[in-house]
């Protein structure tokens, strides 16, 4: 006679109700989520903020206006991005000085083209709609043609994806097919006894 099987049922267990923790916390990050989109939202229609020497990552100004002045281009990278009118090609980044030789920087998407051949812009002043920026945190997304390279879509809140309610339902459906999986192996094997 076959033992019910203790220790492989208490780490089932543990699994399980972490696969649940981890959907109930992708729950509330959905709702935190949620509120952050809604005050993006909000910042659309509010007044131009000075452009930040050195953001605060707790505190990001996104997608209000501002403006800056790129007083030397550092370089200039090609990556893909879409036109004001949602055609695809490539969209031109310009690393910037803003201060003194020192000073602090900035990134600035200056357009997009159809060819990924950088422009030769050499700098100037800037406006345009702050958006996130990966390991810089933002950028400042121009608004105006520069170089003749053609205006970039304008960054939107809509675009900053929240797919945690569907982080949230993967994890509950792995919870419940690891259930399901170990009560049939449980029961095949007291079967089989």
């Amino acid at each position: 006679m076959n033992r019910f099987p203790v220790i492989p049922t208490i780490l089932v267990t543990l699994a399980v109700a972490t696969m649940i923790g981890l959907g109930i916390w992708q729950l509330q990050r959905k709702g935190e989520k949620d509120a952050l989109l809604s005050r993006y939202e909000a910042a659309v229609g509010l007044p131009a903020v000075a452009w930040p020497a050195v953001p605060d990552p707790k505190a990001l100004p996104l997608f209000r206006r501002s403006s800056l002045m790129c007083v030397r281009v550092i370089k200039i990278e090609t990556v893909s991005g879409s036109n004001a009118s949602g055609k695809a090609g490539f969209a031109h980044v310009a690393s910037c000085q803003t201060g003194g030789a020192e000073g602090p920087g900035a990134q600035v998407a200056i357009g997009w083209s159809e060819r990924p051949q950088s422009p030769k812009w050499g700098g100037g002043p800037v406006r345009g709609v702050i958006a996130p920026e990966g390991a810089q945190l933002i950028k400042l997304v121009s608004t105006d043609p520069l170089d003749g390279l053609e205006i970039l879509a304008e960054p939107s809140p809509s675009q900053i994806p929240n797919n945690h309610l569907l982080y949230a339902i993967q994890w509950f459906i792995f919870a419940a097919a690891a259930t399901i999986i170990y009560v049939l192996a449980v029961r095949k094997r007291t079967k089989a006894s």
